[in-house]
């Protein structure tokens, strides 16, 4: 099937004065035809001399020429700054969010890539009551529980605790929570990657995996226990596993995804082996939404610096699940 017969991903702008705008103008440069797609966003935002195409609705993306940017116009109160963001632009920020989603839910778009937003600007500016873009998916799709993915070509990792002062992560790790993430995590690699029988490894929290609860208990008391428990129903589990052992060459070739317990202990890992063409991917949600690794960038913001290789590889991953959900 063709980029101009498919229905289009859409892009959120994030953040104007960040390097959202910037990195969709070059993401399109870059791909051209290969994978469809839109900018949700104030076009007066995006760089002086962006050539642009301003569309009425999703289904004329497909008929743009490569060399112009298709844009579903989102008209923000104030202009954008590079590198000064402006709290009186957050409402329309996470409007552009709901706008996506409300597209991808009608059929219109075929799945949504968010741009990098600055969370503290919309709680300043619009008393934004999420943790982050995570959160604020699952509320929109009316979710329970969704689950944070990091992947590139050499590794896919799910940290189970996000967005948490690492001093509250003993607390929150529970079993239910740590069932879920699980559950959610093997789904989604069968749905959504093909993978028929995936294989996860399992950290523990402590170091060691806590060393036979000489350094901590939580592997006893939560972790092995829910491991053993999914095991029993079929699930292909390693662990709990010293997270310092996991990553090298050898160890990744063992499993399909990384299961780790707080978010450094995932993200490190894999910032390090691919720190530019690492995707976030949300599971378990009831459509597709990737968004490149990385914030807003504000100190690079507007000088042409930025490098649009995460976004790239967003909308190349968003386009796969996409097709694999829709069955073409």
């Amino acid at each position: 099937m063709g980029a101009g017969s498919r229905r289009p991903l859409a892009v959120t702008c994030g953040e104007p004065a960040g390097i959202g705008p910037e990195i969709a103008v070059a993401a399109r440069r870059a791909l051209g035809d290969e994978v469809p797609f839109f900018l949700i966003g104030d076009p007066a935002h995006l760089p002086r001399g962006t050539a642009l195409r301003e569309i009425a609705a999703p289904a004329e993306a497909g008929a743009t020429p490569a060399g112009l940017l298709p844009v579903l116009a989102h008209p923000f109160p104030a202009p954008a700054l590079p590198g000064r963001p402006d709290p009186a632009n957050a409402a329309a920020v996470i409007e552009v969010i709901a706008r996506a989603v409300d597209l991808v839910r009608t059929g219109a778009a075929a799945g949504v890539v968010t741009g990098p937003i600055q969370k503290q600007v919309l709680v300043e500016g619009a008393g934004f009551a999420f943790p982050g873009h995570t959160e604020y998916l699952a509320a929109l799709a009316g979710v329970d529980r969704v689950v944070m993915m990091l992947a590139c070509a050499a590794l896919r990792v799910v940290p189970v605790t996000i967005h948490r002062a690492l001093a509250e992560v003993p607390a929150r790790l529970t079993p239910t929570l740590l069932t879920e993430t699980l559950r959610i995590t093997e789904a989604a690699l069968r749905q959504d990657f093909g993978i028929d029988r995936p294989r996860l490894a399992v950290s523990g929290l402590n170091p060691h995996a806590g060393e036979g609860g000489l350094m901590g208990r939580e592997e006893i008391a939560v972790i092995r226990p829910v491991l053993e428990r999914l095991r029993a129903e079929g699930m292909a589990l390693a662990g709990p596993m010293p997270a310092d052992t996991m990553f090298h060459p050898a160890a990744r070739e063992g499993y399909d995804a990384a299961v780790c317990m707080y978010h450094d202990q995932a993200l490190i890992p894999i910032k390090t082996l691919d720190f530019s063409g690492g995707v976030n991917v949300t599971l378990g949600l009831p459509f597709v939404r990737t968004s490149p690794d990385h914030g807003t960038a504000l100190d690079i913001a507007g000088r042409g610096q930025a490098d649009p290789t995460s976004l790239i590889a967003a909308l190349r991953m968003a386009d796969a699940l996409a097709a694999r959900r829709a069955g073409t």
